[in-house]
């Protein structure tokens, strides 16, 4: 697995000033390969799509704050022309990265954002999927699913900071971080349904398990679209907030969120997150048995037994993460 390639230190200032080229993650292997029919015009049309792909700018970036900031780690999505699509090149470079924070002890929570303006994630690459034959579809959108569940098995808190549109696949990659900041402006939906497809990377799942059954289920079988005030009137986002003139105003309220995150015991956190996810899969005597593991885990460590003397030495705790 290649890790990052580049770590530059960023003040949030200047994340939009990313060079073209700064922090490549490099991306070979991690979606299932799809196998093209010999002879067949689909299969060599895709193969060539591909290698264009392969041969494009970087479309998944990472930054890391420094400063009071340090700790928060941005997963930059960058493919313009495309409006974050997800495309092959895309997916590719998002599990890498994604598969290198999994084992980043120095995250303490990650951000994921869009540097395109207006939009979030504009869902399913159409372009490219008109290539695909029925098998390559399917494997394709598995791999879409294998990545979103990526994301949701992160250790540390994951935060999608929705600024513009996130719709179908775009709204599922939200769905698979633990909290959603959004502008009110923004629009945002599962629209598969509108297109002959369901949400086929676990939208169909964690919708329901966010927003109740019913709602969801309204939602799915119109395709609607809501903003993101309706967002955060029906829990599907965390906060809402109105749109500024440079268009991060989520992005901005993400970060607020992730400074609130950032001064408590990391390892505290990471297993309060596994407790609860993987508490609310089970029945209630099993959900206990978890919480208790998850507690045993933090006995020993000395970020316990420094938020135990910063309480009784009356200061804010120091915590490292051991």
């Amino acid at each position: 697995m290649t890790a990052f390639l580049h770590t530059r230190l960023m003040r949030p200032c200047l994340v939009k000033a990313l060079p073209a080229r700064s922090l490549h993650v490099a991306s070979r292997g991690l979606v299932p390969q799809v196998t093209e029919g010999r002879g067949s015009e689909s299969g060599y049309a895709l193969q060539q799509h591909r290698r264009q792909h392969t041969e494009a700018a970087v479309e998944v970036d990472v930054a890391r704050l420094d400063g009071e900031d340090d700790g928060i780690v941005e997963v930059l999505m960058r493919r313009q022309k495309a409006r974050n699509a997800l495309g092959h090149a895309f997916v590719l470079q998002m599990r890498e990265l994604v598969s290198s924070l999994s084992s980043d002890t120095t995250a303490r929570v990650v951000v994921f954002r869009s540097l395109v303006p207006g939009v979030f994630c504009a869902g399913a690459d159409l372009k490219e999927r008109a290539l695909m034959n029925n098998s390559e579809s399917d494997l394709f959108v598995h791999g879409l699913r294998s990545l979103m569940t990526q994301i949701a098995v992160l250790p540390m808190p994951t935060i999608a900071a929705i600024d513009g549109v996130a719709l179908g696949g775009g709204l599922e990659l939200a769905l698979a971080c633990d909290l959603r900041t959004t502008a009110s402006s923004a629009h945002m939906g599962l629209i598969e349904t509108t297109r002959g497809l369901l949400p086929g990377a676990g939208g169909s799942q964690r919708l329901p398990r966010t927003i109740g059954v019913t709602r969801a289920k309204e939602l799915i079988f119109t395709g609607r679209r809501i903003d993101g005030q309706t967002a955060v009137e029906i829990g599907l986002v965390n906060r809402a907030v109105e749109q500024n003139a440079a268009g991060d105003a989520a992005y901005r309220e993400a970060l607020s969120l992730a400074r609130e995150i950032l001064p408590q015991a990391p390892i505290a956190v990471r297993m309060a997150k596994e407790a609860m996810n993987r508490g609310v899969e089970v029945d209630m005597t099993s959900a206990m048995a978890i919480e208790r593991m998850c507690y045993a885990r933090v006995i020993p460590t000395r970020d316990r037994q420094e938020g135990m003397t910063a309480f009784m030495e009356k200061r804010p705790p120091s915590y490292i993460g051991e």
